[in-house]
């Protein structure tokens, strides 16, 4: 598998879609653009977030918000509130537990259902 081609086929932003597994986890590729991620957090799960291509801008709460760029990794540790957004696109790699939700227990228009993550 050639992870820069598995962006070729997500066609919104903010919509991760699952390439693989590995055990429990999730491998999912999105891409993002704008300030459309709402504050959230996983409550039992760490996020992890790959930077493919472009830069992301990396909110924790009660921490400065700092950008992370193309070759950069950040895990998110379970229970911490987070947002990303990006300026420009920006191509990501996620590994997430099968039981994480998008938006954890925060709805809104952009969270997706696992359904609507396959890719």
């Amino acid at each position: 598998m050639n992870l820069k081609e598995k962006f070729s086929n997500v066609d919104q932003y903010f919509s991760p879609k699952i390439i693989d597994e590995v055990n429990d986890q999730y491998i999912k590729v999105a891409k993002i653009k704008g300030q459309e991620v709402p504050w959230h957090n996983h409550e039992n799960e760490d996020e992890l977030f790959y930077i493919v291509d472009g830069e992301l801008l990396m909110e924790i709460e009660n921490k400065p918000a700092f950008t992370t760029k193309k070759g950069d990794l950040f895990v998110v540790k379970k229970g911490v509130n987070h947002r990303v957004s990006s300026v420009e696109e920006c191509s990501i790699m996620l590994i997430e537990s099968k039981t994480t939700e998008h938006t954890g227990k925060v709805k809104s228009n952009i969270t997706k259902s696992i359904a609507e993550q396959t890719y």
